[in-house]
């Protein structure tokens, strides 16, 4: 109300003194004078509302400027003064203007956002201060599998690409091993953002995971290494028997027939060996991935109970089963039965003549915040020296070198377990005494274990 006297005192102020003016000079008389004094001041009154209330429509128009409608003078039932009118009609084609391109940016925000989320790789935005303020789906999967962000973040070839990055404003890289909870090899790129995005992101970090380019060059190496060693035993064996048959032997039935069977035997080694190598590269490769789907473990013990009976009655032992309801997930069943075979092998070759070997699926106990499921092996054998214990995993590690290789072992069963294990997230242990038997527990998450 203030502001509309004032706004009437301005606009009714130089009549209303004129009319005064000449009421004083005798030229206007009293009565004429006060009511033309009192229809200015209505006048004056009547105008400034309207003039106020045009300036107060397009104040708070202004104040939303971005209106959805793209017209920022409002509807209302005060008139427009001519000049405020055209004032008005600029504003709204403004207005109109803004808001179409404020929709433009809306539409290319969205469009970059699509783009950063299906990327590939992890890529995360950080504010000067390196909090993250935004980060891809690529990027959840891996810092939701474990990676805490804030532990990444501190790690130190990173930590220093960051701080070279800040201080010279120049990209740089980083090559990081994170050994939890599965081991990966990064390749990190650190990008100075000047100007900021319009996150106010000042730094971005694209990962790149070369876990598996790693693992193909330590399995090429590896397997030179591993089969150079182990297959030349056998090889040497080959090449002297093929020389004996082909000299000395020659002509002697008994002769060729025996050293037949031993080179069939070193074939036989060999092929397993080979075999045993090469399913152990493949499981390193897909070791940071986690698997999909479910694995009825009951099931699967019961299968690979069946197929290895023959190997058990070769021995005269006997193969006891305890196979209670037990679903593991996310898990792979194929390889899971392979944890099953290897540790059943494994068994039979170190267990006692005529002894038992004990199969038992079931419940497991409750770790990290997970139920689980486990599969246990126990046998009578002689057992396992505790020194030797924490190395069992180990490639071609071997507690009786000479018995291993005559019962037909590798020397990689239980690598093999520890790696499927490993891609698993469950955990092996291994108990034992000298002249009591050994015991191998496999924990898995279950199915549904939140």
């Amino acid at each position: 109300m203030t502001r509309i006297l004032g706004a009437a005192g301005l606009i009714g102020g130089v009549p209303a003194l004129v009319l005064i003016t000449l009421m004083l000079l005798g030229a206007l008389g009293t009565g004429p004078g006060l009511l033309a004094l009192l229809a200015c001041g209505l006048g004056a009154l009547a105008l400034a509302r309207v003039w106020i209330g045009n300036l107060n429509r397009l104040a708070g128009a202004l104040r939303r400027a971005a209106a959805e409608d793209g017209q920022l003078v409002p509807p209302d039932s005060t008139p427009l003064l001519p000049a405020v009118e055209e004032i008005a009609d600029g504003v709204a084609r403004l207005a109109r203007t803004l808001a179409e391109r404020g929709a433009l940016v809306g539409r290319l925000q969205r469009a970059d956002q699509a783009i950063v989320e299906a990327l590939p790789d992890p890529l995360l935005v950080l504010s000067p201060a390196r909090q993250v303020l935004r980060s891809n789906a690529a990027a959840r999967a891996l810092l939701g599998a474990g990676h805490d962000v804030a532990a990444l973040l501190r790690h130190p070839a990173l930590a220093e690409a960051l701080d070279r990055a800040q201080a010279e404003g120049t990209p740089r890289t980083a090559d990081l091993h994170l050994p939890v909870p599965i081991a990966r090899e990064l390749a990190a790129q650190i990008i100075p953002m000047d100007p900021p995005l319009a996150d106010g992101g000042r730094i971005v970090i694209l990962l790149s995971d070369r876990t598996r380019e790693r693992a193909v060059e330590r399995m090429r190496a590896d397997f030179v290494a591993n089969a150079s060693h182990e297959l030349r035993t056998p090889l040497a064996s080959l090449i002297g028997f093929i020389e004996t048959l082909r000299g000395p032997a020659e002509d002697d039935p008994a002769a060729r027939q025996r050293f037949l069977g031993i080179m069939a035997e070193q074939s036989e080694r060999m092929r397993r060996l080979i075999d045993d190598l090469l399913g152990l590269s493949r499981i390193e490769l897909t070791e940071h991935q986690p698997p999909v789907g479910e694995a009825d473990l009951a099931a699967i013990a019961r299968a690979e109970a069946a197929a290895l009976e023959p190997l058990y009655q070769g021995r005269g032992m006997r193969l006891e089963l305890a196979l209670a309801p037990a679903v593991a997930a996310p898990a792979d069943a194929e390889q899971l039965a392979q944890v099953v075979r290897n540790l059943l092998e494994n068994a039979v070759r170190h267990g006692r003549d005529g002894g038992a070997v004990r199969l038992e699926t079931g419940p497991g106990s409750r770790q990290a915040g997970r139920n689980g499921v486990a599969v246990r092996v126990s046998d009578d054998g002689p057992g396992i020296p505790r020194e030797h214990i924490p190395r069992l995993t180990e490639r071609f590690y071997r507690v009786d070198t000479g018995r291993s290789r005559r019962v037909g072992g590798t020397g990689l069963g239980l690598a093999i377990v520890k790696h499927i294990v490993n891609r698993h997230r469950g955990q092996l242990t291994i108990e034992s005494e000298e002249g009591q038997g050994a015991r191998f527990k496999v924990w898995l998450p279950a199915a549904g274990g939140h």
